[in-house]
Order: C-alpha cells, then sequence, then structure tokens
C-alpha cells in the first residue's frame, strides 16, 4: 500500500515553500470566504512571487557583500568643500547601468566615497542586479590565490562579466606588482564597454603612475575605465575625523 505524503509535504517538492508554510491559513481563509479556484489560485501565485522575490533579495544581497553601511539619508552633504550631488543622485538612481557606464569616485579618506558606493550597490540589489563589492586587495588576493589556469579563469568570469555591477573599493592604497597589474587590468578589460564598474580611490589618475610598476599599465588602466565614465570628485577633510574630534570634545568636558 503506497502511502501519500502529507499535503504541505508535496507542495514544499514541488517548490511551493511559502504555500506549504502557511497552508493551513490559506485553507482557513478560503473555507471562511467561501472562495472559488480562480481565488484561491490567484492567493496562491501571489504567495508563491512574494517568498520568491524575498528570497532572490536574500541571496542578492548575501552575494553583494556589501557589509555594514549607513544610508544616504545619514549623508552629510553640507561638509565635503566640493561634491557634485547632481552626479551622485543619478549614480544612486542606477542611471549609467543601462549603457555599461562606470562611476569612479575620488576622494580622501574620510569623506564618504565608499559609503557612496556601498549605497549604490544596495540600490542595485534593490533592483534586481546582481552586485559583488570588494577592496581592491582582496580582489587581488582572491585571483592570485587560484591554484590553476582553469581556475584563475573562473573568477576572471565571476569578477568579469557573470556580476552586473562589480565595485571595487580602494584602489590606490596599495602598490601593486606586476602579476597583480596584469590582474586588475584583466577584470577592468573583460567588463569593458559590457558591464559597469564602480570604482573608489584616494589618487587622482594623474596619480596613478605611481602605484603601477610602470607607466604603461596605469595609462591602459585608466584608458578603460574613464572611456565610459562619470568622474565624481570629492574634497574636504575627514568626516570621520570631525566626529572623533566631537566625541573627543564631549568626553572632556564630560569630565569637567
Amino acid at each position: 500500500m503506497t502511502m501519500t505524503m502529507p499535503l504541505a509535504d508535496q507542495l514544499t517538492t514541488l517548490g511551493l515553500r511559502a504555500t506549504a508554510a502557511g497552508l493551513d491559513d490559506l485553507v482557513a481563509r478560503a473555507t471562511k470566504q467561501r472562495w472559488s479556484p480562480t481565488p484561491l489560485l490567484e492567493q496562491l501565485a501571489t504567495a508563491e512571487q512574494e517568498d520568491r522575490a524575498r528570497r532572490g533579495l536574500e541571496r542578492r544581497l548575501a552575494r553583494a557583500r556589501l557589509g555594514r553601511f549607513k544610508p544616504m539619508a545619514d549623508f552629510d552633504w553640507a561638509w565635503p568643500k566640493r561634491i557634485d550631488r547632481e552626479a551622485v543622485e543619478a549614480a544612486l538612481r542606477l542611471d549609467f547601468l543601462a549603457e555599461a557606464r562606470n562611476v569612479v569616485l575620488i576622494a580622501n579618506q574620510g569623506l564618504g566615497k565608499t559609503m557612496i558606493a556601498q549605497n549604490i550597490g544596495h540600490q542595485a540589489v534593490l533592483a534586481g542586479h546582481s552586485v559583488r563589492f570588494v577592496t581592491a586587495s582582496q580582489l587581488l588576493l582572491d585571483l592570485a590565490a587560484q591554484d590553476s589556469a582553469r581556475a584563475l579563469d573562473r573568477r576572471l568570469r565571476h569578477y568579469g562579466t557573470r556580476t552586473s555591477l562589480l565595485i571595487i573599493d580602494e584602489i590606490g592604497y596599495l602598490s601593486y606588482d606586476s602579476r597583480n597589474a596584469d590582474l586588475l587590468f584583466q577584470v577592468i578589460s573583460r567588463r569593458h564597454e559590457k558591464k559597469s564598474l564602480v570604482l573608489t580611490t584616494n589618487l587622482a589618475f594623474s596619480d596613478w603612475p605611481t602605484i603601477f610598476p610602470n607607466a604603461g599599465s596605469a595609462i591602459a588602466l585608466i584608458d578603460r575605465i574613464v572611456h565610459h565614465a562619470d568622474i565624481i570628485a570629492l574634497e574636504g577633510e575627514s568626516y570621520r575625523r570631525r566626529v572623533a574630534e566631537q566625541t573627543l570634545t564631549k568626553r572632556r568636558a564630560s569630565r569637567g
């Protein structure tokens, strides 16, 4: 005699997880409101669509690895001495993604370039795009750690074309040897005119030759980055330093 699986288990096997989880409530509502088959199926379809959208968002957020960040509502637009707010807000609207353009945020430490980049990434995730946030050092460590040409090519494809938006943070904080310069060049070349990049750097492009093994590699990178790019420069003093100084002043005042 064949044992029939409970209905909730059958629904789970079919991938209807939301319906399985809320089965008792759904049956009770259908009975109470005397639903015909069509409204019942409409409720089932709506619940499944909402559940899959929620789980898809959770997966994209996990894969993006944005880390903790403050929302743009907390950004002090008045603090930088120079900032193109219109350009930042256009980037947050993801205007650049449709044309595979890049966004480059140039600023000294503490002015919020990473925060802006993380918020751009978050907006892209909410819009349904695959996103990967990574520092330049993490990216290059990951690529350099691959133990075969096939494994390296797989990782280069991941960073190069499989991710809708790649955010590379902190270019310019470390110098690059020839190997790392080549790996970074490969990632950027694979995305050129195909997928968008968001880059943050503390160096003006004119200073990039100081961190690359030769001027030629720096020029080649810059050429592909700026070919289709919105360059957003922030100028001013460190916001984090201001907060630290204010905190110290408050502590001293409280001690009397």
